[in-house]
């Protein structure tokens, strides 16, 4: 069984990002998450440092210890984040995964992957591929494809922030990857995330289910994770 699946044993996971300003925020966003029954969270540091982010997600951890919640260091290259991580964060969201599809030998990949085993961090790896405002991949079957090798969850986006992905990148991605879980990390909100609850696994969601950036708005992530239970309940 893939390791996603070991972890959230479940067909699909929604899991609200949180743009970390401070510890209190950061907590009652949680507390929000926590409560709608969210499947964990992603913290990312807009605004803080990485070291401000890692320590904010260790004291989260104390608050909420069997909460999922993973980070997203903005800044930090792949090869140096493993090194920072503690056993407390449950997942690693990177945007560039490196993964090229124009080449045979994925030597950055493999760089990554190696820095991660010797590590001993036991985390879910979240690697970004055909990813909003990275390099663009003109075969996202074959980056899907060889992505699964270097990473736990393939992650992929829309264009841009708040965007959402296009369909058919999707379903392309997916039949690549068959059983291998593919994440959407932009543009998914209530309105339109049925038109992806046959394609993807995994949701990462901030902007429409946030208020300026600030707070989760509780009744938005209620509402979304409902609509995502009703359909695994269909």
């Amino acid at each position: 069984m893939n390791k996603f699946k070991s972890v959230f044993n479940k067909k699909h996971v929604f899991l609200p990002v949180i743009h970390v300003e401070n510890l209190d925020k950061t907590l009652k966003n949680i507390e929000i998450a926590y409560s709608a029954k969210c499947d964990g969270v992603f913290l990312i540091n807009h605004a803080v440092s990485s070291k401000e982010l890692l320590e904010i997600q260790y004291k989260s951890k104390e608050k909420f210890p069997d909460f999922w919640i993973g980070v997203n260091l903005l800044g930090e290259m792949p090869l140096d984040i493993f090194q920072m991580l503690n056993e407390g964060i449950d997942g690693l969201w990177v945007d560039n995964a490196y993964i090229d599809e124009k080449e045979n030998e994925q030597k950055k990949a493999e760089q990554i992957l190696s820095a991660k085993l010797s590590s001993g961090w036991k985390g879910l790896y979240f690697g970004g591929v055909a990813f909003k405002y990275q390099k663009k991949v003109s075969e996202v079957e074959k980056a899907a494809i060889l992505a699964k090798d270097f990473m736990d969850v393939v992650t992929t986006s829309g264009i841009g922030t708040g965007k959402a992905a296009n369909i058919e990148k999707i379903k392309l991605m997916k039949s690549a990857l068959g059983d291998f879980p593919l994440a959407i990390a932009s543009g998914i909100s209530y309105y339109n995330i049925e038109d992806y609850l046959d394609i993807a696994d995994c949701f990462l969601v901030a902007s429409s289910i946030t208020s300026n950036n600030e707070y989760l708005k509780p009744k938005t992530v209620f509402e979304l994770k409902e609509k995502i239970q009703r359909y695994e309940n269909t």
